[in-house]
This record gives structure tokens, C-alpha cells and sequence, in this order.
């Protein structure tokens, strides 16, 4: 059974910097479409970034230039390196998986129903 699991949340100044990881377990993680949403109270879960197996990746405007995602297949980890954090970033993340490539794939980082999750960490950003 699939499994994802995210660290390194925590709270931050604005303008420090946080990475968080997410290990995978349970399928043959290099073979799937990874990414990273979030989701602020009152807001809809958005996707932020996405990368394919072939390590090509696709931001969100709004962390475009600031957050880097990067995978370890050797590790089964996902990671979401995050600069220039802003109070803006404040929500809860979330790893996920998409067996369908549809959220690497598609044009606007979009939710599908094929998609796995974690069960999310938080992330704070004070001014």
C-alpha cells in the first residue's frame, strides 16, 4: 500500500527558509509523477510543484524563483526546498503522487482523482 510521509515543517521568519521532505513506500516511487500543494485555512488545496520522472519541473507562479523540488529515487524522497519564505506560504503541505502524469503533464498544476497524499505538515511564516 502506498505510503507518503512529510517532515520539516515548522515556523519561520519571513525571509528564512524551510525544505521538506516526503519518503515514499510502498510502490515503485521512480516510475510515478511527484509534487507538492498546499492548502491554506479558508483556501482550496493548490498545487505548487511538480516533477516528472525524468526530473523536468513545473511551479506555480507563486513560488516560482523562491522553491525548488527535487527528487531522490535512491531514497524514494521527494523534497520541496523553500526560500524568501513569505506570510503568504503559510498552509499546510502536501506530498503527493500521480500515477496518471496528469499533474506533471497538464497546464495548471490541477487536482485529479488519480492522485495519492500524505497526510500534510505545516508550514508558518511570521512578518
Amino acid at each position: 500500500q502506498m505510503q507518503l510521509v512529510e517532515s520539516g515543517g515548522g515556523s519561520v521568519q519571513a525571509g528564512e527558509s524551510l525544505r521538506l521532505s516526503c519518503v515514499a513506500s510502498g510502490y515503485t516511487y521512480s516510475s510515478y509523477c511527484m509534487g507538492w500543494f498546499r492548502q491554506a485555512p479558508g483556501k482550496e488545496r493548490e498545487g505548487i510543484a511538480a516533477i516528472d520522472v525524468d526530473g523536468s519541473t513545473r511551479y506555480a507562479d507563486s513560488v516560482k524563483g523562491r522553491f525548488t523540488i527535487s527528487r531522490d529515487n535512491a531514497k524514494n524522497t521527494l523534497y520541496l526546498q523553500m526560500n524568501s519564505l513569505k506570510p503568504e506560504d503559510t498552509a499546510m503541505y502536501y506530498c503527493a503522487a500521480d500515477p496518471s502524469f496528469a499533474f506533471c503533464i497538464v497546464a495548471g498544476l490541477g487536482i485529479n482523482d488519480h492522485i495519492n497524499w500524505g497526510q500534510g505538515t505545516q508550514v508558518t511564516v511570521s512578518s
